[in-house]
This record gives structure tokens, C-alpha cells and sequence, in this order.
């Protein structure tokens, strides 16, 4: 998306933002269904350990490791929402103040439909700022839409495939372990919006 797009792009810090997201998930066909049991069982075969949700949102994923990390955010209506979960989140800002923001905490980072949300820039910075607070084994794992998914959604900025989450992860010194495409093959990304890239990463 260009430079004009993201500036119309809205934003995901608010409260509507947050409702959207609680509206979209609930549902009733989505609920039926459990459509959601394939991409938990997604991150869970990923044994991502001690996990930093970068982006948390409304604790979708937090959820989907049964509250086995800790969630960051700068949307505090999304933070309140995950806090009435029972999960541990925090606004960036609080996050910051609590005895997880030390230096070899986490087993993974995970960016969950976060980095559309932003160019890459931003979205490098965002990892780099973060990234000091994984063990030295530690994984980045970063999930992104593919076409029919990016162009769903108002708030989406810079379409982020593959190469471009590769290029990310060079920057930081971290090297591709995996990337695939779920739940799907890549082609099906066209048209099914809940399509995903999933990129795993190391330490070089």
C-alpha cells in the first residue's frame, strides 16, 4: 500500500477498534463451527514456550496458549478486554514497569496480524524494541494475511508476505527456520481471507 493509503488506513488503538474485533469473533457461525481449532492447534504445534504477544489484541492467541505468556498492546479498551479473560496483559507503556520486561524472559516472540498493520519498516523497529527480552534461543514468530485477508480490513497498511517478513528478520540478525502457509496452500490466499503466512525465526 503507498504512502497515501496508509495515511487513510484507521486506527487500532481505540475503542471501536476493540469492538470490532469482539464483534467479528462472536459471531454465532464462527462459534458453531469452532473455527478457531485449527489455528490453536497451529500454535500450539509451534511449542512456542514462555510467549511475548506483541499486538495482543483481545487475547485471541493468549487464549490459544491457555494464558502461557504475556500480552502487550497499545489498545487499553483491548488490554481491559484480555484483563477480564483472566490473561496478563499490559498497555506498552505499563508493560514496560513489570518484572517480565527483563532481559532473557521469553522462549518466543509472536506478532500475530500485527505487521500489516504497519510499513516495515515500523514493523522491524517494533520487533527490535522487543527482541532483547528473548533467551538466547529464543524464536520470533510473526503471522500475516494473504491477499483476500489484507484487502478485508480498513486498518491494513503494507501487504507482508513472505519476502518481506524474511527481510525483517535479516535485519534483525535472525534466520528463517520455517515459513508455510496455513490452513490452506498459498494459492487459496486469493480468495479465502482467514488464509495466513506463518514465519519462524532464530537467533543467527
Amino acid at each position: 500500500m503507498n504512502q497515501h493509503n496508509a495515511l487513510k488506513a484507521k486506527p487500532t488503538d481505540q475503542k471501536d477498534y476493540t469492538d470490532s474485533l469482539l464483534t467479528r469473533q462472536s459471531k454465532w457461525w464462527k462459534k458453531l463451527l469452532n473455527v478457531q481449532y485449527p489455528y490453536k492447534r497451529n500454535i500450539i504445534s509451534l511449542k512456542p514456550g514462555f510467549v511475548l504477544d506483541i499486538g495482543c489484541g483481545v487475547g485471541r492467541n493468549l487464549l490459544h496458549l491457555n494464558g502461557n505468556g504475556i500480552g502487550v498492546d497499545h489498545n487499553a479498551t483491548s488490554v481491559k478486554q484480555c484483563l477480564s479473560q483472566g490473561l496478563r496483559a499490559f498497555t506498552n507503556a505499563e508493560f514496560e514497569q513489570t518484572e517480565y520486561y527483563t532481559p532473557g524472559t521469553f522462549d518466543s516472540i509472536l506478532l500475530a496480524h500485527v505487521a500489516e498493520h504497519m510499513t516495515q519498516n515500523e514493523t522491524g523497529q517494533l520487533l527490535a524494541g522487543y527482541q532483547h527480552l528473548l533467551k538466547k534461543n529464543g524464536r520470533i514468530i510473526v503471522i500475516t494475511p494473504q491477499e483476500a485477508g489484507f484487502k478485508s480490513d480498513d486498518t491494513h497498511v503494507a501487504f507482508t508476505d513472505f519476502e518481506k517478513v524474511q527481510s525483517i528478520f535479516n535485519q534483525l540478525g535472525y534466520q528463517s527456520i520455517k515459513q508455510y502457509s496455513f490452513p490452506f496452500p498459498r494459492f487459496v490466499g486469493k480468495f479465502f481471507k482467514y488464509n495466513e503466512f506463518v514465519s519462524i525465526a532464530g537467533k543467527l
